[in-house]
C-alpha cells in the first residue's frame, strides 16, 4: 500500500469521524467544499428536474431554427453569488422573467434531496432577487451560538434557526411577545436566555413569577423590582401603568413641535428624547400568566380584573414609553377570563416551544400561518428548547435556544448586579438581597414576600 493510498484512507476515516462526532467541525474542514461543488455541478440539471427554468425568448428560437443551429435549453435562475457560512451555503438568485419567489419555496424539499443538504428555505430580497440558504448539517441538534452577534440596544440574540442564521429579540421592532410551552419543553431556559442577554445592556428587569420566585428569584440581583404572589404583582404593575403616565408628561414638555423642528426630530417615544432625559427602558417578565388569571373568590377575581386591566394598558401603550412585555405560560386561551384575548391580540411576538394540544398552538399561530401550527405541533418531546417563532406579518422560523442553567445564568446576573437601575416608583418591589441564603419556609405555609 502506497503512502499516497495510505493518506487518503486516513483522511476518509477522519472526515467520517468529524462527520459523525463534530458536524461542525467536519462541515468547515470537508463539507463545505464538497457541498460547493455539488450545487454548482448540478445546478442546471436540478433546476430543470425541478421545474424552476424557463423556456429562452422567442426571438432566440427563432434565430436557431433561422442558422439551423441547436434549439437552446431552458435557462434556470441566474446564480448572482454563492457565500459558504459556518453551517451551510447561501445562494442568491436572480429570477428568470414570469418565474416567482412562491416557485422556489415550494421546491425547496426539492432543492434539499436534489443538493443532498440538510434543509433549505429561502426568502425574496427584493423583486426578482431570491436568498437561498441551505444548511448542511443538523444545527439545532447541538445549538452553538456565534462568537459575533448583530447586537444593539435593545436587541438580543436568544436562540438559533435552523437555517443557521441567529434569532434575535428585538424589543424596539417587536414590543411585546408570548411564549408557550408545556412542562419540560424548555420554556425556562428560553427565559432565562433573554435574561442573560439583557443583562449587559441598560434596561430594567422586572419579574413577576407567581411560583414563588423559584424562576427569577436567583437572578434577582439584576433585577430591579420582583414579585412573588399575586397581590405584589396587582401593586407592582399599578406601579408601572403610573410610571408609564409619568414618561408620557415627560415627552409632550419635550416633543419639541415649533416651527423650526424637522418632523424627524419631534419626540413621539422615549427614543426620540435626548440621552439626558431618556428614562430608563423596562422589560416586563411575566413567568406565568395563568396564575395572574385564575380566581377562586370574589376577592381574587376583583385583583384579577385589576392584574389584566393593567396588563392590557401596558400592552396597548406600553411601547412609546419604553415599557416591554414577555409573558410566558403553558396555555393562552379565552377560558382564562374576559381580558385574556385583548391581551394576547396586543402581543406581537410568537414563541411556542413544545405543546400539548393542537388548540394551544392556534392560540399562538391560528391567525399568523397553518405551517407555523402544524410545525408547533410536530415538536418531538425529545428536542427540549425546539421552538416555533413567528409574528403578525405572517413569518416563521424553526429555532431552539443554547440551553442555560440556571447556575450559568444567575452568575451572569451577579456580574452585571451594578447595571440594575434604581427606579422610585418600583423601590418598594426591589429585591432584598443578602449575604447568606434565607431559611427555606415550612412546606404547609406561604413564603412571605421579600421586597
Amino acid at each position: 500500500m502506497t503512502a499516497f493510498t495510505v493518506t487518503l484512507v486516513l483522511v476518509a476515516a477522519a472526515a467520517g469521524l468529524l462527520r459523525w462526532r463534530r458536524p461542525a467541525w467536519y462541515w468547515l474542514t470537508f463539507g463545505v467544499t464538497i457541498a460547493a461543488l455539488r450545487v454548482l455541478i448540478r445546478y442546471s440539471s436540478v433546476m430543470d428536474a425541478c421545474g424552476l427554468t424557463v423556456p429562452v425568448p422567442r426571438w432566440r428560437l427563432a434565430f436557431a431554427r433561422m442558422t439551423n443551429r441547436p434549439v437552446p435549453e431552458s435557462r434556470p435562475p441566474r446564480i448572482l453569488r454563492i457565500r459558504p457560512t459556518r453551517t451551510g451555503l447561501v445562494l442568491r438568485l436572480k429570477l428568470r422573467p414570469g418565474q416567482d419567489a412562491f416557485d422556489i419555496a415550494a421546491a425547496s424539499d426539492r432543492l434539499r434531496h436534489s443538493f443532498s443538504m440538510y434543509g433549505v428555505t429561502s426568502r425574496e430580497l427584493r423583486s426578482g432577487v431570491v436568498e437561498v440558504r441551505m444548511t448542511g448539517y443538523d444545527v439545532l441538534k447541538r445549538v452553538q451560538m456565534p462568537a459575533k452577534a448583530d447586537t444593539r440596544p435593545m436587541r438580543v440574540p436568544v436562540a438559533l434557526r435552523e437555517d443557521g442564521s441567529v434569532h434575535y429579540r428585538d424589543y424596539r421592532a417587536i414590543p411585546h411577545a408570548h411564549t408557550l410551552g408545556a412542562t419540560e419543553s424548555g420554556k425556562s431556559v428560553y427565559q432565562r436566555n433573554l435574561v442573560a442577554g439583557l443583562a449587559p445592556m441598560d434596561v430594567a428587569l422586572v419579574g413577576i413569577d407567581c411560583k414563588q420566585g423559584v424562576e427569577l428569584f436567583p437572578l434577582a440581583r439584576r433585577f430591579s423590582a420582583l414579585a412573588d404572589n399575586s397581590d405584589t404583582a396587582a401593586e407592582l404593575l399599578d406601579a408601572l401603568v403610573a410610571r408609564m403616565e409619568d414618561v408620557y408628561q415627560l415627552i409632550r414638555a419635550e416633543q419639541r413641535i415649533t416651527a423650526d423642528v424637522p418632523d424627524a426630530e419631534i419626540a413621539a417615544d422615549i427614543w426620540d428624547l435626548p440621552d439626558h432625559l431618556r428614562p430608563t427602558p423596562i422589560v416586563v417578565l411575566v413567568d406565568e400568566v395563568a396564575e395572574l388569571a385564575l380566581f377562586a373568590t370574589k376577592e381574587e377575581e376583583k385583583r384579577r380584573d385589576r392584574i389584566i386591566t393593567a396588563l392590557v394598558r401596558l400592552a396597548q401603550l406600553g411601547r412609546a414609553a419604553g415599557i416591554y412585555l414577555e409573558i410566558c405560560g403553558q396555555r393562552f386561551g379565552s377560558e382564562l377570563g374576559k381580558g385574556i384575548t385583548m391581551l394576547r391580540a396586543q402581543l406581537t411576538g410568537r414563541t411556542a416551544h413544545r405543546l400539548n394540544d393542537e388548540t394551544s398552538a392556534n392560540m399562538a399561530f391560528g391567525d399568523i400561518s397553518p405551517d407555523a401550527v402544524l410545525a408547533a405541533i410536530q415538536i418531538p418531546a425529545e428536542m427540549r428548547g425546539v421552538a416555533v417563532a413567528g409574528d403578525s406579518t405572517g413569518g416563521w422560523h424553526r429555532i431552539r435556544a443554547p440551553h442555560t442553567s440556571l447556575r450559568q445564568a444567575a452568575n451572569i446576573c451577579n456580574r452585571y448586579a451594578d447595571r440594575a437601575p434604581e427606579l422610585p416608583e418600583l423601590a418598594p418591589f426591589r429585591p432584598a438581597l443578602t449575604g447568606t441564603p434565607a431559611a427555606p419556609a415550612p412546606l404547609s405555609k406561604t413564603a412571605p414576600v421579600t421586597a
